[in-house]
């Protein structure tokens, strides 16, 4: 039997065409028409951003920000923010889109300025990671962004967004102050965000809280 011989009779999945159905200044609909791993053709239905800039696989980034200041708990910088597409206010990471030109490092800094007014400094970048991949081929990479609180500009940052409240919540707690905040308020939390959160719990564990030394 040769290698292009399957008993199976799958197939590697892959794209045949797309077709646009509606588009508008930001985003568009369009029917995917591909073939599964069983050699049946098939359609779906894709949503895709209008804004995706030339060499890039990324849209847009996340921004985990995180607030250091002498005497204080390091404290996640947070915005809050009214969606329309849920009817809501959300608790989000800062994040945007990346501008024509610019690196997901450079567009980080640039959204972190613009929607809390803090200045920080790159300590790490995730690959291009995938948001909603049933509805859509958007994508983000996540960065991880340090703030010297101490720093003069840093101290009473003026923020470029009108809409956008900065919400800092202590990373030790993150994930307690989150659902403080969930009692309060009709919010919707990012999933990256809760995620992240159950994360840090887990992070900040205590020794006797392994299940071997609970016996």
């Amino acid at each position: 039997m040769s290698s292009s011989e399957d008993p199976k009779g799958t197939n590697t999945p892959h794209t045949v065409k797309e077709e646009l159905i509606a588009a508008g200044k930001w985003v568009k609909l369009e029917k995917t028409t591909y073939v599964d791993p069983t050699g049946n053709t098939r359609t779906w239905e894709t949503v895709k951003r209008t804004t995706r800039r030339a060499n890039t696989d990324a849209d847009g980034v996340g921004i985990i920000a995180l607030l250091k200041r002498t005497l204080h708990k390091d404290c996640v910088v947070m915005v809050k923010q009214y969606r329309p597409p849920l009817g809501c206010y959300t608790l989000e990471f800062p994040a945007g889109l990346i501008d024509e030109g610019e690196s997901a490092e450079v567009a980080a800094l640039r959204e972190l300025k613009e929607e809390t007014g803090y200045k920080g400094e790159v300590v790490g970048v995730t690959p291009v990671t995938c948001l909603d991949p049933g509805l859509s081929n958007c994508t983000t990479q996540i960065i991880m962004v340090n703030i010297n609180g101490d720093d003069m500009e840093n101290i009473n940052p003026t923020q470029q967004l009108e809409f956008v409240e900065v919400i800092l919540l202590p990373l030790d707690e993150f994930q307690t102050k989150i659902d403080d905040l969930l009692k309060k308020e009709k919010i919707v939390v990012d999933s990256k965000v809760y995620i992240f959160a159950m994360g840090m719990v887990q992070a900040f564990f205590k020794p006797r809280e392994l299940p071997i030394l609970k016996q």
